[in-house]
């Protein structure tokens, strides 16, 4: 499985690439704290996701939480299919602020 890596455009919009596994996640965990610090509303671009497991939506959940509980809002942009179809089945496309350009 590919690593996934977290970047930003210099702005509030970050990049998320590769794959969302229980390999990846703890990795992005902390990129993201590092990376979201004085942001008001952060963008988190899912396009380049090649693949996600579980692991992977309950990271979306966690930072949306995390996000929430700061004061911060988060807007999740162009979900892959195969995770937007996890996301249908256990409701989080209820929960998640999902968005396309």
């Amino acid at each position: 499985m590919a690593d996934a890596t977290i970047s930003t455009d210099g702005n509030s919009r970050l990049a998320i690439a590769g794959d969302l596994s229980f390999a990846s996640v703890p990795v992005l965990w902390e990129q993201w704290r590092a990376m979201r610090a004085d942001q008001e509303t952060l963008e988190v671009d899912l396009s380049e996701v090649q693949r996600s497991d579980s692991a992977g939506l309950a990271l979306l959940v966690e930072w949306l939480r995390e996000a929430q509980q700061t004061g911060q809002s988060v807007r999740f942009f162009n979900m892959p299919a195969q995770m937007l179809a996890m996301a249908r089945v256990s409701g989080l496309d209820q929960v998640l602020p999902l968005h396309r350009d």
